[in-house]
């Protein structure tokens, strides 16, 4: 049910998709720099692209800048997290060392098998 629906919704976005770009295939001119600004730096890069093209670059930029902002924002939990996760692992040897360091053997041979169950 619900690859289904997330089948039906990436087709949808593809229709979407395919439907923006048709929509929008006149060129537009991309430049580097404002024409003042260009003309006193000598940087005069441009390039015709379909406007689709420039709509769809400008949303990926945006989504893997959010990506990599998270990604910063997200550090310092994932360094806690780990330094916790090691923390736990220390303990779990030395809770386990002082087990077998204390562990007296019972007498009793139903004790014995009941503190092995």
């Amino acid at each position: 049910m619900i690859r289904t629906l997330r089948l039906i919704l990436l087709g949808l976005l593809g229709l979407i998709l395919l439907t923006l770009a048709l929509a929008n295939r006149a060129p537009v001119e991309v430049r580097l720099l404002p024409g003042d600004l260009a003309a006193l730096t000598g940087l005069t890069w441009g390039m015709q692209l379909p406007l689709f093209l420039v709509i769809f670059a400008g949303i990926l930029a945006g989504v893997l800048i959010g990506f990599v902002w998270e990604w910063f924002r997200e550090h310092g939990h994932r360094a806690t997290a780990s330094q916790k996760s090691r923390e736990v692992a220390r303990l779990e040897r030395e809770l386990a060392v002082l087990r077998d360091s204390t562990s007296v053997p019972p007498k009793d041979e139903v004790l014995a098998l009941l503190d092995k169950g």
